[in-house]
């Protein structure tokens, strides 16, 4: 099933629960009569209004049927989120075999990860331009724990190149405090990290135990390097949206962002909606920690056909 994505920024609202229903009640100087979202239908919900309320009920019930909350600053990206603590049946022995992954493995899912990533990204750039020949060529380079920081070069390469059919793609400079068009990029990927660490959460890993990433005040490693070859989806939304001359992180703008979690993509063989791939890609993760596998399954954007 896929769950919902449920966004709140154009007016207050009051969040409450009723009958295992999310009430959404808005509070402005007219308001509407509330909205009812069954809980277990809701995989996320973003708060991007300041005077957004909520009773304990609607927070404890969200987060036993899985839900994740996000909610966002003054400068209206993600700043924090409420996740679940898993209800896995084997979530003690997902621990254990997390601290027990050995720097070998590690090394080796990390590579995955970034000629992932490479990869994805060439398929952001033109056909048969130097770019993206570039870009599969340092995809092949990678090696195990990517101690040249292929991935680093590539990034050069790509963003050089990302914009290259606008104006204003000299000008252009991947800044992860930026606005605009920065802006954009970042709301993108917050949603599918939180969207990540959901999917984390629901297979027992622990989020904060990292194949990559590390740091005592990030609680959220893993799903930072899962994330990684997840970025180019967002990119070429993105893109679209530069394209078409909207370069402002607005209401519109973040909805269409929103609807990259029901984008259909293809993983492993199989398609159907991100929100639905990111437990597929989760699950190969699981399987390599135990050793049943070598392989970790990424979320692929699906080719136009025409």
């Amino acid at each position: 099933m896929i769950k919902r994505t449920i966004e709140i920024s154009r007016e207050p609202a009051y969040l409450s629960v009723k009958l295992d229903q999310l009430l959404i009640q808005p509070r402005g100087e007219d308001p509407a009569p509330a909205a009812s979202v069954p809980c277990e239908d809701i995989g996320l919900v973003l708060v991007d209004h300041p005077a957004t309320t909520y009773s304990h009920g609607a927070l404890t019930r969200l987060a036993e049927h899985g839900g994740v909350l996000v909610v966002c600053g003054r400068n209206h990206l993600p700043a924090g989120m409420l996740l679940p603590l898993s209800s896995h049946t084997e979530v003690v022995k997902r621990l254990h075999e997390q601290i027990a992954v050995g720097k070998p493995l590690r090394k080796q899912l990390w590579k995955q990860i970034v000629v992932a990533k490479i990869r994805a990204q060439a398929g952001n750039i033109a056909p048969r331009t130097t770019a993206r020949s570039k870009l599969l060529s340092l995809a092949r380079q990678v090696r195990s724990g990517d101690p040249s920081n292929v991935e680093a070069q590539a990034a050069k390469v790509y963003w050089s190149a990302w914009l290259c059919d606008y104006a204003d793609a000299v000008s252009f400079r991947r800044d992860p405090d930026g606005d605009g068009v920065n802006a954009l990029l970042n709301y993108g990927y917050a949603v599918v990290r939180a969207a990540v660490a959901r999917a984390l959460v629901g297979a027992g890993l622990h989020p904060s135990l990292g194949i990559h990433h590390t740091g005592r005040a990030n609680a959220f490693c893993l799903a930072d390097d899962l994330i990684e070859p997840l970025r180019p989806l967002v990119d070429a939304r993105v893109r679209g949206l530069v394209g078409a001359g909207r370069e402002t992180l607005d209401q519109p703008a973040k909805a269409e962002l929103l609807e990259i979690m029901t984008e259909t993509v293809r993983i492993a063989e199989q398609t159907g909606p991100l929100m639905v791939a990111l437990h597929r890609m989760v699950a190969s993760l699981v399987r390599c920690y135990q050793g049943t596998d070598k392989t970790l399954h990424f979320p692929v954007a699906i080719e136009d056909d025409g």
